[in-house]
């Protein structure tokens, strides 16, 4: 059995483990970081594309923006789509700010070559057991190339996801947890063709909901609306394609291109909030703490924006001795946590049919459409939360 000491133990490379243990390390405070996935996987596995104008700044002054400013695509709006037109939101005129895609696997790919470059502790396939003495001095239990190990810290960072051991570290008694689950999922999948449109359009159609996106200039995203009990083997890829046409289908010819798909599969759609993100030395974030229906494009963002509370309170911590930024860390998180799922949930209600919806809920989704789409103040309110709240006031 090997120990191991370290100041901050990070259990998950994930988006916030690895930004978390960018972030400490060129504040000159060391982190350890634990996979219990390969490398491979890590970098391969298809998540979120859709990077606010905040994540992108912070990466950028972090110095792991370099291949991200030269193959990410900055996007400057959005096309909200209905009754057969496209209404475009124009983010730089409305609110002076973009988002930018770029595949999260490839944040990732960047954050472990910088690593690994500078040779912190990245340790993949190294699967956390179960975390110790979370009030006194912690530890994490770990295994390891067939051996157990053991890992002594000041803090652990829980990065490991819905589906972690560190969220179910903390006392039932203590633990609250606030969720939603939508009576829908989203077929998704990624086909190479290149995109047919320049930025993401959302699409309200009677038939549901669908959602075209990018992760390159070859490689498209693309969404249908579909039940939770769906099964995918029911959708070849022709019907996938001629559902999609039809829900996209706009009054001046709108032309989606058929491509090869590489990946097809089927997301429920859900909010989860788990209450408080901390407990003695543990600390939640990202999926560990909160889940979002994508629809938003706020679930890889919101776990940046833990990192960087986070990390500020461990600056405090260990070069001034202040206490109060890890006290408040939840409260401080949790306030834009709550905003990004209200957007979130918002987003979801407008642009999805409703199991037995009827003729009234129809006209009054296309009623807040319209509205959206030609009131300038409520333009602007969509705009200003998609491109990402700002910091300052929301934390």
């Amino acid at each position: 059995m090997g120990n191991l000491r370290t100041q901050v133990g990070i259990i998950g490379a994930g988006p916030a483990g690895l930004t978390l243990g960018h972030l400490l390390h060129l504040q000159g405070i060391e982190s350890v970081v634990l996979e219990s996935r390969s490398r491979e996987y890590v970098e391969t596995r298809v998540r979120a594309g859709v990077l606010e104008q905040g994540t992108v700044d912070l990466l950028r002054e972090a110095g792991v923006g370099a291949r991200m400013n030269r193959e990410g695509l900055q996007h400057g709006g959005v096309e909200l789509r209905f009754g057969g037109v496209g209404h475009r939101i124009d983010f730089q005129e409305l609110v002076g700010k973009s988002i930018t895609v770029y595949a999260q696997q490839e944040v990732l790919k960047d954050l472990i070559t910088a690593r690994l470059a500078y040779g912190a502790p990245l340790f993949f396939e190294a699967e956390a057991m179960r975390i110790e003495n979370l009030e006194g001095q912690p530890r994490i239990r770990y295994t390891r190339a067939g051996a157990e190990h053991t890992m002594e810290c000041d803090f652990i960072a829980g990065c490991d996801g819905f589906h972690g051991i560190c969220r179910p570290a903390i006392p039932a008694g203590v633990l609250q947890i606030q969720e939603r689950q939508f009576p829908f999922a989203w077929l998704g999948i990624l086909a190479r063709v290149a995109p047919a449109s320049r930025e993401l359009i959302y699409t309200y159609h009677e038939r549901g909901f669908s959602l075209l996106s990018m992760r390159s200039p070859e490689v498209s995203r693309l969404y249908l609306q579909c039940g939770l009990d769906e099964d995918i083997q029911n959708w070849p890829d022709e019907r996938i394609w001629e559902e999609l046409r039809v829900r996209m289908a706009t009054n001046d010819g709108f032309v989606l291109k058929d491509g090869p798909i590489f990946q097809k599969g089927i997301t429920p759609m859900r909010s989860f909030v788990a209450e408080p993100m901390q407990y003695g030395k543990l600390f939640l974030l990202g999926d560990a703490a909160h889940i979002v229906p994508p629809t938003g494009a706020k679930g890889l963002n919101l776990a940046v924006a833990d990192v960087r509370v986070l990390t500020r309170a461990l600056v405090e911590r260990y070069k001034q001795g202040k206490m109060e930024g890890l006290e408040t860390y939840s409260v401080r998180c949790l306030r834009r946590v709550w905003a990004a799922q209200r957007f979130s949930a918002w987003m979801t209600s407008t642009l999805h049919r409703f199991p037995q919806e009827d003729g009234f809920a129809h006209r009054i989704h296309l009623a807040e459409l319209r509205y959206v789409t030609s009131s300038r103040a409520a333009s602007m309110t969509l705009a200003e939360n998609y491109v990402g709240l700002p910091f300052e006031g929301w934390e």
